[in-house]
C-alpha cells in the first residue's frame, strides 16, 4: 500500500488484488481499527446498503395500468393541509421582504 498527502489528511491507496479480494469500490466507505503497532483492520461500513434494502423491501407494487400524472399529484398536494401550510408560510415569506 502507499500513503499519500490528501488536504490534512492520509490517504492510503489500495492495490488493485486486495480491492478485487475484499469486493470493494471507490464510492463505498469502511472504518479503520488499529489492531496493533504496525497493523489495521479494515471494517466495511455497510449501513448505507442495509438502509437501501430496507426502503426496497417497502416498496409495493403499482396497480395493473396505473399512469403517473404529475398534475394530479401537485393537485392532490395543494388541497393537502401540508399544501396550505406551505402556500401561507411563502406569501408570509412574500409579504416580509
Amino acid at each position: 500500500m502507499k500513503f499519500a498527502k490528501w488536504g490534512n489528511s492520509i490517504d492510503i491507496r489500495v492495490p488493485a488484488d486486495v480491492v478485487a479480494k475484499l469486493g470493494i469500490s471507490p464510492d463505498q466507505e469502511a472504518q479503520i481499527k488499529v489492531t496493533g503497532e504496525y497493523s489495521f483492520e479494515v471494517i466495511r461500513d455497510r449501513s448505507r446498503e442495509e438502509a437501501i434494502e430496507a426502503i426496497r423491501r417497502l416498496a409495493r407494487p403499482l396497480p395493473p395500468g396505473y399512469k403517473f400524472n404529475r398534475d394530479e399529484i401537485y393537485d392532490r398536494f395543494e388541497r393537502s393541509g401540508m399544501g396550505r401550510e406551505l402556500e401561507a408560510r411563502s406569501k408570509r415569506e412574500q409579504e416580509t421582504q
